[in-house]
């Protein structure tokens, strides 16, 4: 079922909720993607620099640290600035979008994902 021009392609996936890491990671692995998970905001730096992703996806409500906090520390990273930052938010308000481009995301989806929205925004960066 996997898309082989995702083959190799690696994402980060930031996200505390288990239920949708898993999800998110399920759904990349089988669109041929290799997903690498986050439970940790704290640990999202460490780990970019680590797997070095094509893409990396960003819960915006963390414990610990805010994920818009998380995007500016990873655009101010001479390593990971060019790596494309999804932001997956559950409160998408109508200030949230300015504020998620704003900290430096290059596109959001909102929860609860659409699957195939999730994998088309996915596939327009990696």
């Amino acid at each position: 079922m996997g898309n082989i021009s995702n083959m190799g392609k690696t994402i980060l996936v930031v996200e505390d909720n288990e239920l949708n890491l898993r999800l998110f990671c399920d759904l990349l692995n089988a669109h041929g993607y290799s997903a690498h998970p986050v439970r940790d905001g704290r640990d999202a730096l460490a780990k970019a620099r680590e797997v070095s992703p094509d893409l990396i996806i960003m819960d915006i409500q963390l414990p610990h640290v805010s994920g818009l906090e998380l995007i500016g520390q990873m655009k101010a990273d001479l390593t990971l600035r060019s790596v494309p930052i999804m932001a997956v938010t559950a409160y998408a308000g109508k200030g949230d979008e300015e504020q998620i481009k704003a900290a430096g995301a290059e596109a959001y989806v909102s929860k609860p994902i659409s699957v195939i929205k999730f994998i088309e925004s996915v596939g327009a960066f990696a």
